[in-house]
């Protein structure tokens, strides 16, 4: 056996949301960690990159979320604290949507009822405004008569390339290395250590969090294989005509129009200086290749954003998209996250590619997975993110 370029006590594989947080979590913990990224993040070619990504605390995927939603935000403001770096906007978030109906995708069905519970489980201060008052308090938003709005002041946006920076800055000052476009190859446990190789030569650690996002599945094979999709998504920047005052001072918003897991779109405020609005919709049946991902986006795309989602709920806006770029989501069958140890290797710890809606609680899944590896267990029941729920669908 060759001997290893580098060894440390944890390797953590991807440094994109989950990654960052969690090389940064074990460098203040004092453990001798290396992170390792095929690209040199904060970047463009994965799942966190850009100026914004939603946070709200009361969790409509499911109240097993909201402890992690809340401590992230602890996360942020310690890490302003510590950087001085502006990262978390509390501007409000408005979910719209029906009492009666929602998705019929398992993430989104009762959408905003579920969200309504979980606030009020957790006391998340919050508001329900029927169509009416949600068009007299943000005249941008035109929902129907049946339609209603769950506001959260508490709600907003994350900046998700300053988090990462920020995190990785933190975490090579702690005394944690990083090795920037560096490709791994393949992740095998040897007895007591995981060794892994790349393009660069093997490292060999005493235990691996791999937070690999839409590269999971290719470096961990069966059964993620089965378990992990990435999927291509469009975000679509649309001009501001009008209400330009209102998108300026606008909440994040998300918005349940139908009973398809596709009939669900969301957006942000105009940032200072865009004159647009970000917004974008969702979708899962098409699988991609991460390496391959097709980055180009025409001008049908965004008109089809347009027609299916924006036009007739929100005002003011050019239907012709001033930009768009691509992102990755890594869907699970049930779009819920995976934090759990591999089941043939217990040395590797596998942390979720979070189905499109993790970065809001990307800050406390580094410190879970940080404190799963150094103490055996986290502070944060994570039993809903086990591996063991999907025997029953013959996936393990």
């Amino acid at each position: 056996m060759s001997k290893p370029l580098a060894s440390c006590d944890v390797a953590v594989i991807g440094l994109g949301a989950m990654g960052s947080a969690a090389i940064y979590q074990l460098a203040k913990r004092g453990v001798k960690a290396i992170g390792i990224d095929r690209h040199s993040p904060p970047h463009d070619r994965g799942s966190t990159h850009g100026e914004t990504r939603i946070t709200r605390q009361a969790i409509g995927e499911g109240e097993a979320y909201v402890p992690l939603a809340l401590r992230s935000n602890e996360i942020w403001r310690e890490l302003e604290a510590e950087t001085g770096r502006h990262l978390l906007t509390q501007n409000g978030c408005l979910i719209i949507g029906t009492e009666q109906t929602g998705s019929e995708g398992v993430i989104r069905a009762g959408f905003l009822n579920r969200t309504r519970r979980a606030a009020e489980h957790y006391r998340i201060p919050h508001e329900i405004l029927n169509a009416a008052e949600i068009r007299r308090r943000f005249p941008q938003f035109a929902p129907q008569e049946q339609e209603s709005g769950y506001f959260e002041p508490s709600g907003g946006y994350l900046n998700p390339e300053g988090c990462v920076a920020a995190q990785l800055e933190r975490a090579e000052a702690l005394g944690a290395a990083l090795r920037r476009g560096t490709t791994v190859l393949s992740v095998r446990q040897e007895g007591d250590a995981v060794r892994i190789k790349t393009d660069q030569g093997d490292i060999l650690a005493g235990e691996a969090i791999l937070s690999a996002g839409a590269w999971a599945a290719g470096l961990l094979n069966a059964p993620f294989d089965k378990l992990f999709a990435p999927s291509r998504q469009v975000m679509h920047w649309f001009p501001v005509a009008a209400n330009a005052s209102q998108w300026e001072e606008s909440p994040v918003f998300i918005w349940s129009h139908g009973p398809n897991p596709n009939d669900f779109f969301y957006g942000f405020p105009s940032l200072p200086g865009s004159g647009a609005i970000k917004t974008a919709g969702e979708q899962y049946e098409d699988r991609t290749d991460p390496d391959n991902v097709e980055r180009n986006i025409g001008p049908t795309e965004s008109r089809e954003m347009y027609d299916q989602h924006v036009a007739g709920r929100l005002e003011g806006l050019i239907p012709s998209a001033v930009k768009a770029v691509t992102c990755l989501y890594t869907i699970t069958p049930d779009s819920n996250f995976v934090i759990d140890r591999h089941p043939d290797a217990n040395r590797i710890l596998v942390v979720s590619p979070c189905s499109g809606h993790g970065f809001k609680h990307s800050a406390a899944i580094g410190e879970v997975a940080a404190q799963i590896v150094t103490d055996g267990q986290s502070r944060i029941d994570l039993s809903a993110f086990s591996l063991a729920r999907f025997q029953s669908l013959g996936l393990l």
